[in-house]
């Protein structure tokens, strides 16, 4: 990828960053910290829920690592992107300059076996060091078999994760977004003059199911969603998404680039919401129907709302009874550090602080709306410092990522996981319940007054004298037991 291509993707004109004069774009690479969160990861995360695609990671065994599975997105259909694959580029390759002949069998072997509407292709550092021409093999893919091979030029060291999205969300709309036209809306029989409008989500990856608590919604105010990208996507319906009057960002920096362009270049308006907490689900879906000026579709959202926070209200009233008073430690990141927040109030727990690893100027403003002036944002959550916090401010529960699991068990402190790797969905109105009922199920186990006790080790009752081990083992008479 072009020096120029790259700078203009860190630069996003949509993103916050852009608009301080002391910070232009998103962080560049730094030297020994790309494991894990680099621009290949970025965009293998950002399109890999696309459920009828083959996925082929150009490169090294080692960077297609099958890690998806852990995140959690679910398919209503295909399930090939489950299946790792990679061209495992070896020593000799590299020398011999074997890469791009692997790879073009690579594809014909993925075409042949599986048949795909499509074939992804992500370079590697490996890959891109070495000047393999992704653009020209795939090029030649497509007019050997007839399947659209699309190039994801991604390799880790041109910068982080979120430089990765932006750089998948830049290949969609350059090779895949209008390639073909949307099938007319169908007429639903006990609505014949309802007005259908086309909309996609933007960010929406189906973690845990979770676009399919927000679908129902839509179905019933008449808004198609053309496409989620890329939660339960397909390859067709990417092809679509010039075609929509209204896209919504759900994650927050992921892929605005996106959303900007459908802008510029197919004039559709274009706004970041959530669908995390009640408020934020009413919010989204008063967005969506100001933003497409429809007078009726403003009176039918109207009445849904009121009808679904009804209905909310009275499902949450016993898991707010049990929940009230309690205290959250917050550390995820994104739209998500103030969503959640938000989320929490709505079932009467305070949150005591939220990481803003991964959030926007705007993400944070939000946060301090919430919780006001003088909330803790936490930059870094290093588990001794995520201790020293739940200790400082009393939290009774840490709301985080799987990552963070055993730092909690380890405190005996209840944990509840809130990122891609979750298996309960919390978006929606149904979501919001969901999560109460998860968090009080953390909060009230039993074992938690089990593992807080002395363990029996350090407390021994023996022919009538309680004793205790200490350091050393050393073991040292308390009192008499009797008498």
């Amino acid at each position: 990828m072009k020096a120029s291509d790259l700078a203009a993707l860190r630069d996003e004109p949509a993103c916050a960053h852009n608009q301080q004069a002391a910070k232009s774009g998103c962080a560049r690479p730094v030297p020994g910290a790309a494991a894990g969160g680099c621009a290949f990861d970025g965009a293998q995360i950002a399109l890999l829920p696309i459920a009828d695609v083959a996925h082929i990671v150009h490169g090294p065994i080692a960077c297609a690592g099958n890690s998806w599975d852990n995140r959690g997105t679910r398919s209503s259909g295909p399930t090939l992107f489950k299946l790792g694959m990679t061209t495992d580029l070896n020593e000799q390759d590299v020398i011999m300059g074997r890469g791009e002949k692997r790879l073009f069998h690579g594809i014909k072997q993925a075409i042949d076996q599986y048949s795909p509407a499509a074939v992804f292709v992500y370079s590697t550092c490996v890959t891109a060091l070495i000047g393999d021409d992704l653009g020209a093999v795939c090029k030649a893919a497509t007019e050997r078999w007839g399947v659209p091979v699309i190039p994801i030029d991604s390799a880790g060291f041109y910068g982080s994760k979120n430089l990765g999205n932006r750089i998948a969300g830049e290949a969609m709309v350059k090779y895949v977004v209008g390639g073909r036209e949307p099938e007319p809306p169908p007429v639903d029989p006990a609505r014949p003059a309802l007005k259908v409008h086309d909309i996609n989500l933007i960010g929406e990856y189906n973690i845990a199911g979770e676009l399919w608590n927000t679908l129902p919604l839509f179905d019933e105010l008449g808004l198609r969603v053309l496409c989620s990208l890329s939660g339960d996507a397909r390859f067709r319906e990417i092809q679509t998404m010039h075609r929509a009057e209204v896209n919504m960002v759900v994650c927050s920096r992921a892929m605005l680039n996106v959303a900007r362009k459908l802008k510029e270049r197919y004039g559709a308006p274009w706004f970041e919401g959530s669908f995390y907490g009640a408020q934020e689900v009413s919010n989204s879906l008063r967005q969506f129907a100001e933003l497409l000026n429809d007078a009726d579709l403003r009176q039918r959202t109207e009445a849904l709302i009121e009808r679904e926070e009804a209905r909310i209200d009275a499902e949450l009233t016993p898991w707010r009874e049990r929940l009230r008073g309690k205290r959250a430690l917050l550390y995820t990141g994104g739209v998500k550090s103030w969503s959640i927040v938000s989320a929490l109030q709505e079932l009467g727990v305070t949150v005591v602080a939220t990481g803003t690893k991964k959030s926007t100027e705007e993400d944070k403003a939000r946060i301090r709306e919430l919780m006001g002036a003088e909330a803790h944002l936490i930059e870094d959550g290093n588990p001794r410092g995520l201790l020293d916090l739940a200790r400082t401010y009393q939290a009774d529960i840490l709301v985080a990522g799987g990552r963070n699991l055993y730092t909690a068990l380890k405190a005996r402190l209840p944990f509840l996981d809130i990122n891609q790797e979750r298996e309960h969905g919390y978006a929606g109105y149904q979501g919001l319940v969901t999560l109460a009922r998860e968090l009080t199920r953390s909060l009230e186990s039993p074992i938690w007054d089990a593992v807080r006790r002395p363990a029996p080790w350090n407390v021994l009752s023996s022919f009538g004298q309680k004793t205790v081990v200490g350091e050393g083992g050393n073991v040292c008479e308390l009192e008499k037991a009797h008498g």
